[in-house]
C-alpha cells in the first residue's frame, strides 16, 4: 500500500495552536504531513520564512511523520513534487468554507488526483488566526496564549528579524 502523504498549506506567519491542532489531528489520518509554507513574492510577511521553517520544525521535533518545506507557485505543483494526493485545510467559519470549497474545485480541475480534506478547527481556536497573532505581536501584545511555546519564547526575546518578502 502506498503512503499516504498531506500537504498542509499556508504562510504560518507565525504558526498558531490552531494549526498545531490541525496537523496533530490530522496525523489519524495519513503516514506523513508535509507542512507546506507557501512563498507568495507579492505579500510582505511579518517573519522571516527561515523563522517560521524552525519554528514549525522545531513545534513538531518529536514527530518523524511530520516534514516542513517551503515552495512557490501552484500547491498542487508542491503536491506533485512531494507525491502528496491530499491537502488538508481546517475551517473555523462557514466563510472559511466557501472560499476553501473553491479552491478545492479548482485545484481538483488542475490536478485530478488530489483530494482536499476538510477539518473543523476545534471551538477554543474558531477565532484564531495568524492575522490576529501578527496584530498582537505588532502593538506589543502578548501572543504566547495563542502560539507554540517556542514561538512565544523567540517573540518575547526578540530574536527575529521583522519582515520578509
Amino acid at each position: 500500500m502506498a503512503e499516504r502523504i498531506a500537504v498542509f498549506p499556508g504562510s504560518f506567519d507565525p504558526i498558531t495552536l490552531g494549526h498545531e491542532a490541525i496537523i496533530t489531528r490530522a496525523l489519524t489520518l495519513f503516514d506523513k504531513i508535509i507542512v507546506g509554507i507557501g512563498i507568495n513574492i507579492e505579500k510582505k510577511y511579518l517573519f522571516p520564512v527561515q523563522q517560521r521553517k524552525i519554528w514549525i520544525a522545531e513545534t513538531f521535533k518529536n514527530n518523524p511523520r511530520i516534514e516542513v518545506d517551503t515552495y512557490s507557485g501552484l500547491t498542487v505543483d508542491f503536491c506533485r513534487k512531494c507525491d502528496s494526493h491530499f491537502i488538508i485545510r481546517g475551517l473555523r467559519t462557514s466563510a472559511d468554507f466557501e472560499f476553501e470549497r473553491i479552491v478545492g474545485q479548482v485545484n481538483k480541475k488542475l490536478y485530478p488526483d488530489i483530494e482536499t480534506i476538510f477539518l473543523l478547527a476545534a471551538p477554543e481556536f474558531s477565532s484564531l488566526n495568524s492575522s490576529i497573532v501578527r496584530d498582537i505581536v505588532i502593538n506589543g501584545g502578548d501572543a504566547s496564549m495563542f502560539v507554540p511555546k517556542c514561538v512565544a519564547e523567540t517573540i518575547q526575546e526578540g530574536q527575529y528579524e521583522n519582515g520578509d518578502k
